[in-house]
């Protein structure tokens, strides 16, 4: 690396200043402030999913180098920097197991609400790549049986794990878990259409972790309004930040694009791309992250306290997992959108992003259990759920 080197990151990105100030000059941005102005001297770029990197946005500016700290790249021109030789980088699962925490919760608290019991339910998993394996692999514990769609892979693999979307359609929850794609035999955008919706069996819960275009939001709430699926959860929405009121009005649960923004999988986000940018430069990696201090549910304690005598298994993790994750506070937040005039439900929806409350994943936060017995410790390990002594 030579000469100064300005970077321009992201604000929401953990330990930005930190990880890179020792590379060069860093100015902290808003994802959605980030314009060709505001790097036309930066050699180096890192963004998360609310900030489009296209022709648009690089032309005319020195940017040699660009990241996202985020899973996803649909906000990524990537022929655009290939061609113009401009090195790239993302972080490829930094927070798959945050997001299918998040599923696992939402089954959890919609089957309390409904008064429902998850063993010997089924689950659609529609995408079983990172995020999808990983709920896949942990549903079973919670006494479910998985419904694995994934046309790709059943291509590569053979494997007669992967049924038809149509066999896939009819489970009793659909959780989805692919990337954005428009173009290609498995374009994803708008996979969960008005068709589909129709072939739901009526009291099917869907959740949509993925990409708010993934679903017909248009189609979905029409559904929702006749009352021919049983709900929805949706962390992600068509035209975020402006989503449809009438639709966060419907859904069982909303949230706004948060279901993998734990801190664990932000920092590791952080990580990756600092770490990719420098080799991208040639030089050695210097800074390493502090450790996230456990979720502010457990308060000082060094641990939580349960005792599973005599209490139902499901009972039991859902008043672990919600005491660790409390994603009912995360949806009251976003309810507070509907009573937003709609010319400032943009912004408001930005905020709950940037002023997302501290979270650690489950393991984050070890528990101790009383009561138990090895069978229910292995299902609370499978959750990921770590235990101690008492």
């Amino acid at each position: 690396m030579e000469g100064h080197v300005q970077f321009v990151v992201d604000e929401n990105i953990p330990f930005a200043r930190e990880a890179f100030s020792h590379l060069g000059s860093v100015i902290l941005l808003p994802g959605r402030a980030i314009t060709r102005e505001a790097i036309r001297d930066a050699q180096v770029l890192i963004v998360r999913s609310v900030t489009t990197v296209d022709a648009t946005l690089l032309s005319d500016t020195g940017v040699q180098f660009v990241g996202t700290a985020t899973t996803g790249v649909e906000h990524i021109d990537r022929e655009y920097l290939a061609a113009r030789d401009i090195g790239f980088a993302a972080a490829p699962g930094c927070n798959a197991n945050a997001v299918a925490e998040y599923v696992l919760t939402a089954l959890l608290v919609t089957a309390h609400t409904r008064g429902l019991s998850l063993s010997g339910k089924t689950l659609g998993v529609i995408g079983n790549g990172r995020i999808g394996s990983i709920v896949a692999a942990k549903a079973p514990a919670l006494g479910m049986q998985t419904l694995l769609h994934d046309p790709p892979l059943a291509r590569a693999t053979g494997d007669q794990r992967y049924l038809p979307l149509a066999e896939v359609l009819q489970a009793d929850f659909l959780t989805l878990h692919v990337p954005l794609t428009c173009d290609g035999p498995d374009a994803t955008f708008h996979l969960i259409g008005a068709d589909e919706l129709a072939h739901v069996t009526p009291s099917s819960i869907l959740i949509n972790t993925a990409r708010g275009e993934v679903v017909d939001n248009a189609a979905l709430l029409t559904t929702l309004t006749k009352g021919t699926i049983g709900g929805a959860v949706l962390d992600v929405w068509e035209q975020e930040p402006a989503i449809n009121r009438d639709l966060l009005d419907r859904v069982l649960l909303g949230t706004p694009h948060v279901a993998g923004y734990s801190s664990d999988g932000k920092i590791n986000g952080t990580v990756m791309v600092y770490q990719a940018c420098c080799r991208f430069w040639g030089i050695e990696p210097v800074w390493t992250p502090p450790e996230p201090p456990a979720a502010p549910a457990s308060g000082s304690l060094p641990h939580l306290q349960f005792d599973a005598t005599g209490k139902d298994f499901q009972i039991l993790v859902h008043d672990i997992i919600t005491t660790l994750y409390d994603l009912r506070a995360d949806h009251a937040r976003m309810r507070e959108l509907l009573a937003v005039p709609e010319p400032l439900r943009p912004q408001a929806f930005d905020r709950l992003r940037k002023n997302y409350p501290h979270r650690r994943e489950f393991a984050g936060s070890p528990i101790s259990i009383t009561g138990g017995n090895p069978n229910l410790l292995a299902r609370l390990h499978t959750l990921g759920i770590r235990t101690g002594e008492p």
